[in-house]
């Protein structure tokens, strides 16, 4: 593969990866190429980081990327091929101890080389970061390491910050791992089929329903951040709402001062009043993640919004306001309190989408008012229960607007117990499946 091509394949990966590379952008990383040259490796990652990075949390994404297209090396490391593996545990422990990042990248390389080969002559090989890992249990050294670092001193009230370093250690280790699998797999099945499959998402494109428990941290910890950047459109956006439209009456007035021609447009200019926000969100199963994200993002735009009053449901309906109100909520504990302390469920813990919004609509219509504008958040999954369409259409009748977020495709919406379908004839339903397209419809579906 030429460099030319090689840097085309980088760009369409990362393209992949919701990165936005235009051409332009391909550009400006071909100068930095012709610059930089291929001498000094980590210059060039940074100085490719610097052309083709936009935004927050696409760094990780990147660096892999990077590490497929402009790899360290080629085939098996020098040392695997010289090395002694009967040793290879005892020399990791003392890499950890010693934080030596050189020894520590080739071990990873004598690791899968050794331990993560699968696949035969007859069938599919390739290497497995999964394989050498669950092999070669790095996590389990922690005991050894400490030893190792302490010597012959006794334990003392340090050790605590010394085994949060050596996991710290132990977790870069892992990732050197995953990194060499995939140079390695690339090498037999090309890099653009490994960046396709191997190569996690960037945090805004992470799929609510199949976000692990570290992924949704992740996507907690960016909920302040993405609510500044919304805080900002939203306010340009009610900046040019509060111009209005051309006065033509003021405006054919004022031109009579420039012999008739209309320089200086006059404008209709009005005051509008922020709208109200309810949030109605199922917390069941697995779209409970994609509820807690958006209850947390909407309660840090409550600056842009005259009122916001959140609900949370499983087969009943409950107001948790006050659960994630501004600064009192903990984001990685907003499931569990809301589950233990709000009366979400009733005599089974199945959603049921007809039971709650018919309490819904018995106890807090007065919520719903000719200004608010209702999301509901859920995938109308209903477990063959009523879908209450007559409960939905009330609270419709009452709203300024209803938009439904979905986080499932819309290919599988009314596929199963699905009510999705019924529900939109009555509410605007919109496929929201990560924090790009929720970013996208907060700040374009929401009044100003």
């Amino acid at each position: 593969m030429t460099l030319q091509a090689r840097l085309v394949g980088f760009a369409g990966a990362l393209r992949e990866q919701g990165v936005r590379v235009g051409p332009g952008e391909t550009v400006d990383a071909a100068a930095v190429l012709e610059v930089l040259g291929m001498a000094d490796r980590e210059r060039l990652r940074e100085g490719l980081a610097a052309a083709l990075l936009r935004a927050d949390g696409q760094r990780k994404a990147f660096d892999a990327a990077f590490d497929l297209y402009f790899p360290a090396g080629v085939g098996a490391p020098e040392s695997a091929r010289n090395g002694d593996e009967s040793d290879l545990e005892q020399r990791l422990v003392q890499a950890l101890a010693g934080d030596d990042s050189g020894a520590l990248g080739q071990l990873a390389g004598e690791a899968v080389d050794a331990l993560g080969h699968f696949g035969g002559a007859d069938g599919p090989q390739g290497w497995s970061a999964h394989q050498t890992l669950e092999r070669l249990q790095p996590q389990t050294l922690l005991a050894r390491v400490l030893a190792a670092m302490r010597g012959d001193a006794e334990e003392d009230f340090t050790d605590r910050f010394d085994r949060d370093e050596i996991r710290r250690r132990i977790d870069t280790f892992r990732d050197r791992v995953r990194t060499e699998a995939r140079r390695r797999s690339a090498e037999l099945r090309g890099a653009d089929h490994v960046a396709k499959h191997a190569i996690a998402p960037s945090a805004d494109q992470v799929d609510f329903l199949n976000a692990g428990r570290e992924q949704l941290a992740d996507l907690r910890r960016a909920v302040q951040p993405l609510a500044r950047k919304l805080a900002t459109r939203m306010a340009a956006r009610r900046r040019r709402a509060a111009r209005g439209t051309i006065d033509l009456r003021r405006t054919l007035r004022r031109s009579l001062s420039t012999g008739g021609v209309p320089l200086r447009p006059a404008y209709a200019h009005h005051r509008p009043a922020r709208p109200e926000i309810v949030l109605l969100c199922d917390v069941s199963g697995s779209v409970a993640g994609f509820a807690h994200f958006t209850m947390l993002l909407v309660q840090a735009l409550h600056d842009q919004f005259s009122k916001v009053r959140v609900f949370a449901f499983v087969n009943r309906t409950d107001e948790v306001t006050r659960m994630i109100e501004s600064g009192a909520a903990d984001p990685v504990e907003l499931g569990r309190s809301i589950l233990t302390e709000a009366a979400v469920t009733g005599w089974h813990d199945s959603s049921d989408y007809g039971n709650a919004l018919a309490e819904f609509t018995d106890k807090y219509l007065d919520a719903v008012g000719p200004r608010t504008s209702v999301l509901v958040l859920g995938d109308a999954r209903t477990n063959g229960w009523n879908p209450n369409l007559d409960a939905l259409h009330t609270i419709k009748q009452r709203a300024r607007h209803v938009f439904w977020l979905n986080p499932e495709p819309e290919p599988r919406w009314s596929t199963g117990d699905s009510a999705a379908r019924d529900y939109a004839r009555i509410a605007d339903m919109h496929e929201c499946r990560n924090t790009r397209r929720l970013t996208h419809l907060v700040s374009t579906l929401l009044p100003v």
